[in-house]
């Protein structure tokens, strides 16, 4: 072998050792799910997205929850999530809480999160995911206005639960005219087992550039005799952009669903994952027929419902960075 063939070979060697640590380097995407509501089991929903996405893409996927000072898994506990540091260098914030009142400290982890440019996506409950008491500096800001600008919409009210879990309360249909969008790719219509949010019409509306792409019609409703001020279809999900304190436009994805037994609807768990993967920027990743739904392990929730209804004596499946009490 001659002297430039030689040369040839190392040079090629080192190459591809350089292109090889080039793709060691770049880590994978980090996804924070911020648990904590008492009502819906996100405890339980979120940690299935989270496994199936670190399964099919290789991402890492912390989940924060609401703990008691032993460890276990507590959504009725409304002033404390653990493991809310792993925001910190998170390239996607998904949040499902409901009316917790955090300190401080923890809430600005989040806010200065959602303030950064990054994606965010928000579940059902998110709509109200803070709920601090009349008088409380942070009430005016955190209640209403804060999801309102950033997710497109706060608590307003919902068609009513009709023996929760019992039956399929909404009919969800994508909208013909947004077929072409990534996050419905593979997405059919179905019932879900949740009673349908209002968050437009009778004189409301989404906020900003909220697009739906997603109907629900409640199939029985409370409000039978004010329909013209909260009217039985509404959207309920939808796409947007949020430019926080840093300037930086980001994608924003929403949906009202969240009830745990929805989540058993390959569907409803097919509109989550391209949502997220919408979000992050990545509808490069979400196959024509939508995202694989089949679980990593059985998904088999508790009901909805309030007190002792989740599931007692659970501990996170990994521990936490940031201060676990």
């Amino acid at each position: 072998m001659c002297r430039h063939q030689v040369l040839f070979c190392i040079l090629l060697v080192v190459a591809s050792r350089g292109f090889a640590l080039g793709q060691e380097s770049k880590a994978p995407a980090k996804i924070v799910f911020v648990t904590g509501d008492e009502e819906y089991r996100s405890e339980e929903s979120m940690p299935m997205l989270a496994a199936i996405l670190e399964r099919d893409f290789g991402f890492r996927c912390p989940v924060a929850y609401a703990l008691t000072d032993a460890g276990e898994i507590d959504p009725n506990r409304l002033d404390h999530i653990d493991g809310l540091d792993e925001l910190k260098d998170a390239d996607l914030m998904v949040l499902f809480t409901r009316f917790r009142r955090l300190p401080d400290d923890e809430l600005k982890k989040i806010l200065d999160y959602a303030e950064s440019g990054r994606p965010l996506v928000g579940f059902r409950t998110a709509t109200h995911a803070f709920r601090y008491p009349k008088g409380d500096p942070r009430a005016a800001r955190m209640n209403e206005r804060w999801p309102t600008k950033v997710f497109g919409q706060h608590w307003i009210t919902h068609h009513g639960h009709f023996k929760d879990g019992h039956g399929r309360l909404t009919a969800v249909t994508p909208l013909e005219k947004e077929r072409g969008h990534p996050v419905l790719r593979g997405v059919d219509a179905f019932l879900a087992y949740s009673w349908l949010y209002h968050v437009q019409g009778g004189g409301d509306r989404l906020s900003g550039d909220s697009r739906p792409l997603v109907l629900g019609w409640s199939l029985r409703s409370n409000h039978a005799g004010r329909l013209d001020r909260f009217p039985r279809e509404t959207p309920v999900a939808w796409v947007k952009s949020y430019t926080g304190g840093a300037g930086k436009k980001a994608r924003v994805f929403f949906t009202t669903l969240g009830h745990p037994y929805d989540f058993k609807i390959p569907s409803m768990r097919r509109l989550a994952l391209n949502g997220i993967l919408w979000a992050l920027g990545r509808e490069d990743l979400i196959p024509e027929g939508g995202c694989r739904t089949d679980t990593v392990k059985p998904y088999d929730p508790p009901n909805s419902g309030f007190g002792k209804v989740y599931r007692a004596g659970v501990f996170p499946r990994r521990p936490a960075r940031g201060g676990q009490r």
